[in-house]
C-alpha cells in the first residue's frame, strides 16, 4: 500500500492538490507502560497554560539560517529570491537554506543518516523509512518537548488530532504533517475535497478519434492503437500512446494504487484488509497493460524516464493517455493552454472494474503529505520549533498562500485576494509565478490545505475541468496509513524485500511474451514473496490497521 499523492512515495501519491488548523488546547496520546504492564493515556504533550498566546517567533527575530533539507529532487525553488520568501525572512529573521537532492532521493537521505549527522531540518514524505531511521535513532527531537520548553503558542496552532496520530509508542511526536485532513476536517470541508489521481488525454486528439470510452480493458486498447495510426508524431516526434509515473526501484505508483483506485478494488472485506495486489480484476488490468506493450503502445521512453524528462515530454504534448497525477503536470498544461486550449490535457473516465463502478481515488487524509522533523544537530531549538509554530498557524500559511499585502495580494470589497497581475501570472506561466512572488505554497513544506479554502481564487482552466472531474470520487484512506512496516524490525526488512523484488518483477510482467510468461513471472513473485514472509506482514498491517480505526473513532467524537 503505497500515495499519496497521494499516497506514495511522492503524493502522493496524490495528496498535494486535494488535501484550519483546529485551535483546541493540545494533547497527545502516550502510550507509555503504566503499572499493569499496560498501555495506559496521559496527556504527554499537553501544552502549559503561561505563554500559550503569545507568538514565540514574535520574541527574536535576529537574522539566521537554517538548513532544510527536501527529499524531492524536483523541488526548484530557492529561498529569499521571491517577494514571499523576503517577506517572510523580513519579518521572522529566519532565512532558509535549501538542500535538495542531485539524484536518487534515497541514497542520499540514507548516506545523511549514516553519517550520523543532518541537517537543522527535515521534509520526507510520512511514509518514507527514513522516518522511522532518525526516530530510532535518536536524530530527531520530540517537538512537544521543545514547544513546551520554548514555544507552548505550538499547542495552540497545531491539530491535536494529527500530534496524535504522529505520536509514537514512547508517548513522543516527531513530525508534523503538511497537506493533512483530521476527521473533523472531513466532516467540515467534505464537498470541497478532491483527488489528485487522474486518467489524462490530450483533448484535440481524444475528440478527434470520438470521444471513446477507455473503461473497458478492449476500449482501452483500442483507442491507444487509434490514436498511435491517427496521430503517430507530433511536431515530428513520435507518439507517446500512454504515459505513467516514473519507475522506482520499488514499482509504479500508477500501475499500483492509482490503478487499484480506479478498479474500486477494495481495501477491506468483512473488517480484514484485502490483499489488492492480487485481486482478478487487478491482475488482469496488469495483462492488459502487458497487451499494450505486445501491441507497441508502451515505448521504452516510459521505462527510464524520470521526471524532468517526463515534464519536456509533456510540456511537448507528446502523451496521448496518461495514469497520473494531475499536479505534477499543472505548470506544463497551463504553457500548453497558452497556445492552444484544444491541445490541452483533460480528465476523463479510464479504467473500471467490470461492473463500471465509479473510482475511489486518493482524498486528503490525517497523515498528510510530508513530515517535517528538528534535527538533534539543529544550530538553534528555540528558533526552530518557533518557526515551525509560526509556519503552521493560520497567519503563517496566509503568509505563505497570499504573501505580503500590496504585493501580491490586497482587500477587495472585504476579501483577501490576489492582485491581478499576480493571479495572471500563476494562471498563466506557474514557475514564473514562484520565481517572482513564490506565494501560493510555492514554499508547501507545512501548507494547511483546508485554511486555503479561506483565500484561494475560483479555479481556472486548464486545472478547473481536471479538479472538477475528481470532485466526489475522492475517498478518505486515512485508516490504511501508517500500517506498512519499516524500519530494521523483521516486518520492515522483509517488507523492503519484497518491495524490492516487486521493483524488478512489475517491468518483466509489463514485458512478458504472453499472459503465460506473465502468469509464470506473476507467480514466481508470489511465491518469493511468501517466502520473504508477506505472512507476518499482513499480521503486522491487520494490527496497525485495527488501532488506526480506534484512534480515528476517537478523534471523530
Amino acid at each position: 500500500m503505497r500515495p499519496r499523492s497521494s499516497h506514495p512515495r511522492k503524493i502522493l501519491t496524490a495528496l498535494l492538490a486535494v488535501l484550519t488548523a483546529v485551535s483546541f488546547t493540545a494533547c497527545s496520546i502516550d502510550k507509555g507502560e503504566g503499572s499493569s504492564g499496560k498501555p495506559e493515556p496521559t496527556k504527554a504533550a499537553e501544552a502549559p497554560v503561561a505563554n500559550t498566546d503569545d507568538p514565540g517567533w514574535k520574541s527574536d527575530t535576529k537574522p539566521i539560517t537554517f538548513d532544510w533539507y527536501l527529499n524531492f529532487s524536483w523541488f526548484p525553488n530557492k529561498w529569499g529570491g521571491d517577494a514571499t520568501s523576503q517577506y517572510i525572512t523580513k519579518k521572522t529573521g529566519v532565512s532558509i537554506n535549501f538542500i535538495v537532492p542531485a539524484g536518487n532521493e534515497n541514497e542520499k537521505l540514507n548516506t545523511m543518516i549514516a553519517s550520523g549527522k543532518l541537517p537543522d531540518i527535515i521534509t520526507l514524505g510520512w511514509y518514507e523509512d527514513a522516518v522511522k531511521k532518525m526516530i530510532e535513532g535518536n536524530m530527531v527531537l520530540p517537538l512537544g518537548d521543545l514547544a513546551k520548553q520554548y514555544d507552548p503558542y505550538f499547542f495552540k496552532v497545531a491539530d491535536p488530532a494529527k500530534i496524535a496520530w504522529y505520536t509514537q509508542k514512547d508517548g513522543n511526536f516527531y513530525g508534523y504533517p503538511n497537506a493533512s485532513s483530521s476527521p473533523q476536517d472531513y466532516k467540515k470541508y467534505r464537498d470541497e475535497f478532491t483527488s489528485s489521481q487522474t486518467f489524462l488525454v490530450r483533448k484535440d486528439m481524444y475528440e478527434a478519434l470520438g470521444k471513446p470510452d477507455m473503461r473497458t480493458q478492449e476500449g482501452f486498447l483500442k483507442t491507444l492503437e487509434a490514436a498511435k495510426t491517427k496521430f503517430p508524431d507530433v511536431n515530428g516526434q513520435p507518439l507517446i500512446p500512454l504515459g505513467l509515473h516514473e519507475f522506482t526501484d520499488k514499482g509504479n505508483y500508477s500501475l499500483e494504487s492509482y490503478l487499484q483506485n480506479f478498479l474500486a478494488v477494495p481495501y477491506e472485506k468483512d473488517g480484514k484488509l484485502y490483499d489488492r495486489s492480487t485481486d482478478p480484476e487487478y491482475v488482469s488490468w496488469l495483462k492488459t497493460f502487458r497487451k499494450a506493450n505486445e501491441l507497441g503502445l508502451l515505448v521504452k521512453d516510459i521505462f527510464i524516464d524520470k521526471r524532468p524528462q517526463m515534464e519536456e515530454k509533456i510540456a511537448q504534448g507528446r502523451y496521448f493517455a496518461m495514469l497520473y497525477q494531475r499536479s505534477d503536470l499543472s505548470n506544463q498544461n497551463i504553457s500548453l493552454y497558452q497556445k492552444d486550449p484544444n491541445k490541452v490535457y483533460i480528465a476523463v473516465d479510464g479504467p473500471a472494474n467490470m461492473k463500471k463502478d465509479p473510482p475511489t481515488l486518493g482524498g486528503p487524509g490525517i497523515s498528510g503529505w510530508t513530515l517535517t522533523l528538528i534535527s538533534k544537530d539543529v544550530k538553534d531549538k528555540a528558533r526552530a520549533i518557533k518557526f515551525l509554530s509560526y509556519l503552521i498557524s493560520e497567519e503563517g500559511n496566509k503568509d505563505l498562500y497570499l504573501g505580503e499585502k500590496g504585493v501580491s495580494y490586497d482587500i477587495v470589497n472585504g476579501k483577501e485576494q490576489f492582485k491581478p497581475e499576480a493571479l495572471e501570472l500563476m494562471n498563466k506561466d506557474r514557475a514564473a509565478f514562484d520565481k517572482k512572488y513564490g506565494s501560493a505554497f510555492t514554499f508547501w513544506m507545512l501548507m494547511d490545505t483546508n485554511l486555503i479554502f479561506n483565500w484561494v481564487p475560483p479555479a481556472t482552466e486548464p486545472g478547473k475541468q481536471l479538479e472538477e472531474w475528481t470532485k466526489g470520487k475522492a475517498k478518505n484512506f486515512s485508516q490504511y496509513d501508517n500500517i506498512i512496516p519499516t524500519g530494521t524490525s523483521a516486518e520492515g526488512i522483509a517488507n523492503n524485500k519484497i518491495m524490492l523484488n516487486w521493483g524488478k518483477t512489475l517491468p518483466k510482467l509489463l514485458l512478458a511474451k504472453s499472459d503465460t510468461e506473465f502468469d509464470q513471472i506473476f507467480d514466481k513473485f508470489q511465491k518469493d514473496r511468501t517466502a520473504a514472509g508477506i505472512g507476518k506482514i499482513q499480521a503486522y498491517q491487520q494490527k496497525e490497521f485495527e488501532a488506526n480505526k480506534q484512534k480515528l473513532a476517537q478523534f471523530a467524537k
